[in-house]
């Protein structure tokens, strides 16, 4: 069954497991308007007592390429990202367990999107990426708190360091992905994790993550504010315009420190 949801959202059910599935062609980036889609979405499902358990997934080749740095001068992102984020933080808030489906391309902010989720489905062809210092700038969306939760200090700063991408195989040994299917397998295992975690008590499920969760959606929040202070004045550097412009050239950026 699919239900009424705005365009760029789809949202279907399938007995106790609602199923959000972001159709942003071609890369699925996000801006605010997006993540508010998404906030709406799961808040909406947080009050329906016949959900138990969602899933997140992608109706384009990507999982989420992150936020869209074309034009970056022009874009609302870089502009200012208080808006992206006071959205973003809202997802923190959902009550109901999450799988993410990640069969594509998460980087940066989709990324961190992935990492919103109790669990992550994914596939060797899947790319993670905290892509951010090879952009020009500090993490974002409350990564500098959700990773290393994760896959711990070291393989966060790694990951952070370097911006590099890592396959669905790798993010599955350190601890970021929790399954590792074939890639056209990916979306129906992450269904069926998300069925078989309906199956068991729904208020158990639900309290008992809230206690696995406790002071989490704070704690990202709080990180967050940080990363946004860092973020607003590297943006305004030109080792920003430079990697974001070797990145649309496809090439290695040249930092200088300013």
């Amino acid at each position: 069954m699919t239900l009424a949801s705005p365009p760029e959202i789809r949202l279907s059910r399938d007995q106790h497991v609602a199923q959000i599935e972001i159709s942003r062609p071609p890369h699925n980036f996000v801006d605010a308007g997006l993540m508010g889609q998404l906030a709406e979405t799961l808040l909406r499902l947080d009050d329906d007592d016949t959900c138990r358990a969602v899933v997140l997934s992608s109706g384009v080749g990507a999982f989420c390429a992150g936020a869209d740095f074309s034009g970056a001068e022009q874009g609302a992102v870089s502009r200012d990202p208080s808006a992206f984020y006071a959205q973003a933080m809202k997802l923190y808030r959902s009550r109901k367990p999450i799988v993410a489906a990640v069969a594509g391309a998460a980087i940066g902010a989709g990324m961190g999107l992935a990492l919103v989720a109790d669990f992550r489905v994914t596939c060797r062809e899947a790319r993670f990426s905290a892509s951010f210092n090879r952009l020009g700038f500090h993490p974002g969306f409350g990564m500098s708190v959700t990773l290393p939760r994760l896959v711990g200090e070291q393989q966060a700063a790694l990951l952070f360091y370097t911006g590099r991408r890592i396959g669905g195989e790798e993010a599955v040994r350190i601890g970021l992905a929790d399954e590792l299917v074939a890639q056209d397998e990916v979306l129906a295992r992450a269904l069926a994790l998300a069925h078989e975690i309906a199956a068991s008590a729904p208020l158990a499920v639900e309290s008992t993550r809230e206690t696995l969760r406790l002071g989490l959606a704070e704690r990202v929040t709080e990180a967050n504010q940080r990363e946004l202070a860092i973020q607003r004045g590297q943006f305004a550097t030109a080792d920003f315009r430079e990697g974001v412009a070797a990145m649309a050239e496809r090439r290695a950026p040249v930092f200088r420190r300013c």
